[in-house]
Formats: C-alpha cells, sequence, structure tokens
C-alpha cells in the first residue's frame, strides 16, 4: 500500500511540475503588448562598434531621448561620439510590437543619411527597452528607460 502511494505522489508532483512549467511559456507567447505599449519619451545609450563601412568603422557611444508615439512613429535627439568624433543627430522612424513584447524598427539617421534597422524588447512593464542593431557591420546594442515613469511626456 505505501508503494501505491509514493507512486501517485510522485505522479502527481510530476504533473503540477509539468504544469508550472508549461504555463509561462503559453503566457510568454502573448503578452498583450502592442504598438501602443511603447509610447512616451526615453533617455537612451547606445554603445558598440561599426566595422563595416570602412568609412564610419569604429567605436561608438550615443545618448539621447526618443520619443515614441504609440502609433508605430517615433522621433530621436542624440549625441553620437563615432572614433571619438562628436557629432549631434535627428532620428525620424517607424517602429511595430509584437504581442509577446518584441518589436522593431527603421530608423533614418540625419546627417548620415542612413537607415538602421533595430530590434527590440519591450521590459519592465513598458518602461524600458532593450535593443541590438541589425544592420550588416553594426554590432550596437541600445538600453532605454522611460523618462518619467508613470506619465507621459
Amino acid at each position: 500500500m505505501k508503494r501505491s502511494t509514493l507512486a501517485k505522489t510522485f505522479a502527481m508532483a510530476a504533473v503540477a511540475a509539468l504544469a508550472l512549467c508549461i504555463s509561462p511559456t503559453a503566457k510568454a507567447a502573448d503578452l498583450g503588448c502592442s504598438t501602443a505599449t511603447l509610447k512616451g519619451t526615453f533617455a537612451y545609450t547606445s554603445t558598440g562598434v561599426i566595422v563595416a563601412p570602412a568609412d564610419i568603422a569604429g567605436p561608438i557611444a550615443e545618448v539621447g531621448t526618443q520619443n515614441f508615439d504609440g502609433n508605430g512613429g517615433t522621433t530621436a535627439a542624440a549625441t553620437i561620439s563615432g572614433n571619438g568624433s562628436i557629432q549631434a543627430l535627428t532620428i525620424v522612424g517607424t517602429y511595430t510590437v509584437n504581442p509577446d513584447c518584441t518589436g522593431t524598427a527603421a530608423l533614418q539617421v540625419s546627417p548620415f543619411g542612413i537607415t538602421v534597422d533595430v530590434l527590440f524588447v519591450i521590459d519592465d512593464g513598458g518602461n524600458g527597452f532593450q535593443a541590438m542593431e541589425t544592420n550588416s557591420g553594426f554590432v550596437i546594442t541600445r538600453i532605454g528607460r522611460r523618462l518619467f515613469p508613470g506619465r507621459d511626456i
């Protein structure tokens, strides 16, 4: 009788463990994010290196503010240090957000006249994001935090 009870206990524990493992995976596929989740003004930093094209290759650091309108449009003002040369930037672009809180953006960067493609993940309930640029030759990551959590400016 003890052996039967012990087997049932292990079976129930295994089923419970399986249910706990599956449940977060099912929820992670649809966290309820949308383009409207990313809205407001964020302070951000970017760091990395550009390996190609050769005329802009070298280490970079960037700091700025980026505004997301909640409808797929974004603008930013930033300062970049590329190989130690300081340059003011203006950025305009578009973004999309998936239900799992991942997304993409296409950003037109002036005065360089280039489009930067970005993959990102929204974190902290919409108060932050983590991103990486996906253009060939760019090894750059970006972290952004809402400028004033709890209110849009």
